[in-house]
């Protein structure tokens, strides 16, 4: 996942090849532009089939609370889930735990700010933390 970072979406039909593969080979083929589709949780889905790891198989971010083990006590890499809006809406974040400094949770994500990258996010916008299982 680090060999991409600072991968950055496009704007309308000149959408980032890599990006596009991550969706297609999951099978979401329909995705044309990755500028109106989040992908979050297909990233991290790309990269989890990649190395093995288990994964969530939907574009959802909050799909990822159904995965792997509960952990409160995140480690480096632990997937990690955020609420967006709503707590209780559909809509979320998905990312890889780098750190927490006080109330900021560092993630490693892609679709953060249009990009793969580490980014902050409140603690208190978090809904829990996955530990993935080697398949």
């Amino acid at each position: 996942m680090l060999q991409h970072y600072g991968l950055k979406e496009v704007y309308g039909t000149n959408s980032d090849p890599l990006i596009l593969k991550m969706f297609h080979d999951l099978g979401y083929t329909w995705v044309k532009d990755d500028s109106t589709t989040a992908w979050c949780s297909a990233a991290l889905n790309y990269f989890c089939k990649k190395l093995g790891y288990e994964r969530s198989k939907m574009l959802t971010a909050k799909s990822w609370l159904n995965v792997g083990m509960v952990v409160t006590e995140p480690k480096l890499g632990d997937v990690v889930i955020f609420s967006r809006g709503d707590p209780a809406s559909g809509q979320g974040h998905v990312g890889l735990f780098i750190s927490r400094q006080g109330d900021t949770i560092h993630a490693l994500g892609g679709n953060q700010s249009n990009g793969l990258n580490i980014a902050g996010f409140d603690a208190s916008r978090v809904l829990g933390y996955r530990r993935l299982r080697k398949l």
